[in-house]
């Protein structure tokens, strides 16, 4: 008889500026949307695990919020919550965008894992939007600052040299029991994560028109049986003037944002959804304690 390999289990921390490609790096390697996704900066709010399994190992990928200067109560908290989760991990992996290659926000970020003397992958995303010399002279510099054990060149989008990272990435995961049942692949509550896909809708439809002055909450969820699923949610924003962008002219553009959701949330739940959607003002909702423990952030940050 042969014995079964031991269990391995541990968490890789995606760490980098807002907009890098972190959430579509860890909903590629998950295998499903874990994490919501749009071209608005600082789209993750909170810590999203997504949970990847390959023969014995068990990686939880956390998709942390994008780390920049932090100018609000809610910023603090958010680029709290990303270095918090630094901190815990077994790996960390820094995304740095090819475009803008190790701009500012990029190096501040190094700087401050120097100054925690903590090694790190590097992984320079979008390998497919620039060409191969300005690459390696991003990996030259990211080379010289002598914070990365390994740095490996993917594109998130089309998933070019993403394999090679997560065989890098198994096998520095510990040996330890799984964490997580066999079958899951996110940690999120069904009622946030709801809320999530939701709010991926609200910054897509409204991309140019709404500030980050807005936020979703599921109120209510009522799984019907195992064909449907009942869901109430509140749009809250901060202005009136904001409530009239939402609804759009006679309801048209809420009744967009609520059908491509259903939509979303049908083809992920695979069950129909019944979703209704209400806007209300809510003024100063971003300094509400209660909001920031929803989703897992520290409101003293």
């Amino acid at each position: 008889m042969t014995e079964s390999p031991a269990t391995r289990c541990g968490f890789v921390a995606v760490l980098g500026a807002p907009n890098v490609g972190k959430s579509t790096l860890v909903n590629l390697i998950v295998g499903s949307k874990v994490s919501i996704v749009s071209p608005k900066v600082q789209t993750t709010r909170n810590r999203i695990r997504g949970i990847f399994i390959k023969d014995s190992v068990q990686v939880v990928f956390v998709d942390t919020p994008g780390i920049f200067e932090p100018k609000r109560k809610l910023d603090r908290a958010m680029v709290s919550a990303a270095w918090q989760g630094a901190g815990d991990a077994d790996a960390i992996v820094l995304l740095v965008d090819s475009v803008k290659g190790v701009d500012d926000e990029t190096a501040r970020i190094v700087t401050r894992l120097q100054e925690r003397n903590m090694k790190v992958i590097g992984v320079i995303n979008k390998i497919d939007l620039v060409a191969k010399p300005a690459l390696l002279k991003i990996a030259e510099k990211m080379t010289a600052s002598g914070c990365f054990s390994e740095i490996f060149m993917i594109s998130a989008q089309t998933g070019d040299g993403v394999g090679d990272l997560v065989d890098t990435l198994t096998g520095l995961m510990p040996e330890s029991p799984w964490l997580y049942p066999e079958d899951e692949i996110a940690d999120t509550p069904l009622k946030v994560w709801a809320a999530e896909i939701t709010r991926e809708q609200l910054y897509l439809q409204l991309h140019q028109e709404l500030p980050y002055a807005a936020t979703v909450e599921t109120e209510s969820l009522t799984e019907k049986g195992n064909t449907s699923i009942e869901i109430n949610q509140v749009i809250y924003v901060e202005r009136p003037g904001h409530k009239g962008i939402v609804l759009g002219a006679k309801g048209s553009r809420i009744k967009l944002i609520g059908s491509r959701a259903r939509a979303e949330l049908e083809k992920l739940l695979e069950r129909r959804v019944h979703l209704m959607l209400f806007v209300k003002v809510r003024k100063n909702w971003a300094e509400d304690p209660e909001l920031f423990k929803s989703w897992d952030l520290d409101p003293n940050a």
